[in-house]
């Protein structure tokens, strides 16, 4: 298949950019002024001509390390979300004084994954960026590192990234490192070749990507899975150099720059979406052979029948993940009964329910609609 560059770019004006601790660091420590002006001027212009930005950044505990004196990043995570409280306030002054300079507004939006595993803190959320962004300020989202732990941690800014398109319905991701895409091999090595555009996200693809950084917690993998997952909305990723001067105008004027992802043809919708990445799982059904089958290959909702297992305790309307026998993952979905009651119906037939629960609400455990295959 042969796709045109600008049959995928073209009139996509809301944009989220993301800006990892690589390209943002400063030779000295802390943040690199000169990388924030330059990119707030460049969007400022591009404002001008219709387009709307939401940032996702990095940088707080750079500049914490600078405003303490510090050359190395600890591993306490104590330790770093101290850091992180001091240098946040630091980072958005970088960014609200280059904007500022253009006469636009920033927004600080902090966030952590506990705080979007609810749905209702997730529309409250999005419409808090709705708002910045009709007001005509610019969002700056950054994990709310000072009190987060691991357990709710999105553990970097590009998964985090993925999620603010759903949360804004954005139309392109753009993230921003300090190489020029995805190469065919490490870089580093001088043998790697640019892949100038991906059509879909396999197994070699994840190979070329490799694993973290040396620096963060991303690397190009974690890049990568955010392209995959953002794919899934129906849209475009480009991963491209920061420091290349007018960057994001040649993105925009889908001149060759990075790397494009192209969106998959069949998108999931934005509810569907926060099933399969934003929400918290709250227990596992393990399903027959069956079972798999008719989910995955026939896109039908999961029937009592096809269950053999039920780990966790769960209320009715909680989010479960969906495995096979092996215990791999296939799906995810909010369920229509309670753990206790699934164990009851699981493996007889639906016109036995209402025999075995003494009500009946339903013959589906998981409706096809509340339902989402893993990618």
């Amino acid at each position: 298949m042969t796709v045109a560059r600008d049959d995928v770019l073209r009139d996509r004006k809301s944009i989220i950019v993301k800006l990892g601790s690589m390209v943002l660091a400063g030779p000295e420590g802390g943040i690199d002024q000169v990388i924030i002006d330059t990119l707030a001027e460049e969007m400022a212009d591009l404002v001008q001509k219709g387009y709307r930005f939401v940032i996702v950044s990095s940088g707080a505990i750079l500049m914490g390390l600078r405003e303490m004196g510090q050359a190395t990043t600890p591993r306490a995570m104590k330790v770093k979300q101290a850091l992180a409280a001091i240098g946040q306030s630091k980072l958005m002054h970088a960014y609200d004084e280059a904007f500022s300079t253009h006469g636009i507004k920033v927004g600080q939006v902090l966030l952590t994954r506990e705080g979007l595993d609810d749905r209702k803190r997730f529309v409250n959320s999005r419409n808090t960026l709705q708002a910045l962004l009709r007001m005509g300020a610019i969002p700056v989202i950054n994990e709310n590192d000072s009190v987060a732990v691991e357990e709710i941690m999105f553990g970097d800014n590009d998964f985090l990234s993925s999620m603010v398109v759903n949360l804004t319905d954005a139309d392109l991701l753009v993230i921003l490192t300090d190489t020029a895409g995805l190469y065919d091999r490490d870089p580093r090595l001088g043998e790697g070749r640019l892949i100038e555009m991906v059509e879909l996200v396999d197994e070699k693809i994840l190979d070329a990507a490799g694993g973290p950084g040396d620096s963060g917690s991303g690397g190009m993998s974690s890049k990568v899975m955010a392209a995959k997952r953002t794919a899934r909305m129906g849209i475009p990723t480009v991963i491209a150099d920061g420091r290349t001067p007018g960057i994001l105008t040649r993105i925009l004027n889908a001149e060759p720059a990075g790397t494009l992802f192209l969106p998959a043809t069949e998108k999931l919708g934005s509810r569907k979406h926060w099933i399969a990445y934003s929400a918290g799982v709250s227990g596992t059904l393990v399903l027959d052979d069956g079972a798999v089958k008719a989910v995955v290959d026939g896109n039908k909702s999961l029937l009592p029948a096809g269950i053999k297992d039920v780990k966790g305790s769960f209320d009715q309307g909680g989010l479960v993940q969906c495995v096979d026998r092996s215990g791999r993952e296939v799906a995810r979905g909010f369920t229509s009964f309670s753990a206790d009651h699934i164990r009851l119906i699981m493996g007889k037939h639906s016109e036995e329910i209402r025999e075995v629960l003494g009500f009946f609400p339903g013959e589906e455990v998981i409706h096809r609609d509340d339902l989402v295959l893993k990618e």
